[in-house]
């Protein structure tokens, strides 16, 4: 099994420069929300290990929302953020990268503070990158190369079924021996996948073990703390959920809906206050043990349509930068988290200024649907630039694709097993 990774470079923009870098990445898409997969900057499409990349320009929207604590804007810089996930490390990923696309990225990078013709390019990205406090994988260990090799082979045999309609009426284990040597023939079956690295097993699993106890005392300590402040903030905290305005909502839907999958990414600022900051500390501690080792395969508690996820502290953790790419509309992305872990959204995002009141910091909150979606679309970014490698695959397939394998590899099926394994087709 080959672990996934990823890579978060957030770099401020030079002012000057904001122009021409819009420009410059403007020129990396066909249109707006559609990437060119070979474009000449950075040419995704030669890079196998990459999932999914994106690169956007955090104009946050939301930055005065804190008046609402009679505090003063602060003013940040415009940050360039480059988001990859990818099969394998880190250091052999970015290394890759420079090669195949170390000019491009110079030129990209070029507009941000502290860059020029001088600088090394690694050393600079190593510098200005934010490791997510919590990281989501669907499905851990799932390569790129497996999907498509799992994506051939159902396709092979649903050409072959269509070429063959006879087929269908022999008794379930017949079809399988027969599509089964279909597949050993045409080479369809894909070669088995590497063996685990040793030292991320051992390392994966003493996070495991070690992290738990850890999580577990903090818990107990900042749980009283919770209990004895939380719920006079929640009273008091203003909510700021206006409707969006037109011209970014018009924004957002021109760069959605080109594929089956779409990317999310929003930003805001926490409330004020050591409190809210150290609760969010926690909680994301906590998703993170449990999407690494609990939910990743194949699911985020109950939803299911989520790729890769992350969260990640900008600005001395005053402000959060959360991504994700997900399967269907952002509508139903929303409804699918409010209706079956609304608690989930409220814990993360109830940390976040303006956001639709929480009791006890579960409950309520996403539950007022229309204010929740205000919220959310409110701090909604447009993404500038957005590369999916397997385009037209939605998680479910990918999940559906891995049992056809797997059963096509078994030699000992039940009629009953050979019956729900053909269904898949």
């Amino acid at each position: 099994m080959i672990p996934q990774s990823s890579l978060t470079v957030v770099a401020p923009i030079r002012p000057d420069l904001e122009v021409s870098l819009r420009s410059l990445l403007a020129g990396m898409n066909f249109e707006p929300g559609r990437v060119n997969p070979g474009n000449s900057v950075l040419p995704f499409e030669q890079l196998d290990a990459l999932h999914l990349s994106r690169l956007v320009i955090l104009d946050d929207p939301t930055v005065g929302d804190i008046a609402v604590y009679g505090k003063t804007p602060p003013s940040y810089p415009l940050y360039l953020t480059f988001l990859a996930d990818f099969d394998g490390f880190y250091d052999e990923f970015l290394q890759t990268l420079i090669q195949v696309a170390g000019a491009g990225l110079r030129q990209i990078f070029s507009h941000c503070e502290g860059f020029d013709a001088q600088t090394d390019l690694r050393t600079w990205m190593e510098r200005w990158e934010h490791r997510p406090s919590t990281a989501y994988v669907n499905w851990i260990g799932r390569t790129v190369r497996q999907v498509r090799n799992e994506a051939r082979l159902r396709d092979g045999l649903v050409s072959y079924l269509a070429a063959s309609p006879d087929a269908g009426n022999c008794p379930a284990i017949a079809l399988h021996a027969k599509l089964r040597q279909f597949a050993v023939t045409n080479g369809l079956l894909p070669p088995p996948e590497p063996g685990t690295p040793l030292g991320w097993w051992l390392r994966n699993k003493l996070h495991a073990i070690l992290m738990l106890p850890v999580l577990l005392l903090a818990l107990l300590f900042w749980g009283p703390v919770v209990l004895v402040i939380l719920r006079g903030r929640e009273k008091s905290d203003p909510v700021v959920a206006p409707p969006p305005d037109p011209a970014h909502a018009r924004k957002l839907a021109e760069i959605e809906d080109h594929q089956y999958t779409n990317q999310f990414s929003a930003m805001g600022s926490l409330k004020p206050g050591l409190f809210r900051r150290w609760t969010l500390v926690l909680i994301l501690a906590v998703i993170d043990y449990t999407a690494r080792h609990v939910y990743g395969s194949g699911r985020l508690a109950r939803v299911h349509s989520i790729h890769f996820a992350r969260w990640v502290f900008i600005d001395n953790k005053k402000r959060l930068l959360f991504a994700s790419n997900y399967d269907g509309s952002l509508d139903s992305y929303m409804d699918d988290f409010i209706n079956k872990v609304s608690f989930g959204l409220n814990v993360v995002f109830t940390n976040g200024i303006g956001y639709p009141t929480t009791r006890w910091l579960l409950l309520d909150g996403a539950k007022d649907e229309q204010k929740f979606k205000y919220f959310i679309r409110r701090h909604e970014l447009a993404t500038e630039v957005w590369y999916n490698a397997l385009a037209g695959l939605g998680a479910n397939d990918m999940r559906r694709n891995t049992l056809i394998r797997q059963g096509l590899e078994s030699h000992a099926l039940t009629e009953v097993q050979a019956r729900q394994w053909a269904a898949l087709l």
